[in-house]
């Protein structure tokens, strides 16, 4: 589990995945894009399991609705990627990760966040950060270089290894 250290305001980034309002430190995210083609990795693991062109550069896509265990849905008019930026084994990687909506970027305050509780969470605890309270709702801050580096067996050498071709999703 993710130990919160408390004692500090979060600047977020807040997104829905399947109903729920989710948030990623705004220090991870570098750009929001437009739903764009998707080329399908086969063999690959689950929930990293295509490939975008941002910019020129190949960027493995993530849906975290998989990793969670929610339904996976066809895309909408509002599914935006959200590119990131994340530590995994110490270096730096660029994903994308597949939103149903992106809501904004917002600052929490210290005392609005308080430590994941051991029980009574959908999704496992050490992918949280921290939950925040903002209004009436709950924002799960999600520990997003923890989701990554436990992936399994480290989903971008998997791109790099794969023997098979890719096949476009759009």
């Amino acid at each position: 589990m993710s130990l919160w250290n408390g004692g500090r305001s979060l600047e977020v980034l807040t997104l829905g995945l399947a109903g729920e309002i989710f948030a990623i430190e705004a220090s991870h995210v570098r750009e929001i894009l437009d739903l764009v083609p998707i080329t399908e990795v086969p063999n690959s693991a689950a929930f990293v399991n295509g490939l975008i062109n941002v910019r020129g550069k190949v960027v493995p896509l993530a849906d975290l609705r998989l990793k969670f265990g929610m339904e996976q849905k066809p895309p909408t008019i509002d599914t935006r990627i959200v590119v990131i930026e994340v530590l995994v084994d110490g270096d730096p990687l660029i994903v994308g990760i597949r939103a149903d909506k992106v809501y904004e970027i917002t600052q929490v305050a210290a005392g609005a966040l308080e430590e994941t509780p051991r029980i009574g969470m959908r999704w496992r605890s050490d992918y949280i950060t921290c939950i925040g309270k903002r209004d009436a709702d709950f924002l799960v801050v999600l520990d997003i270089g923890r989701i990554f580096s436990q992936s399994e067996p480290h989903d971008e050498a998997r791109f790099a290894g794969s023997s098979t071709a890719p096949r476009s999703l759009s």
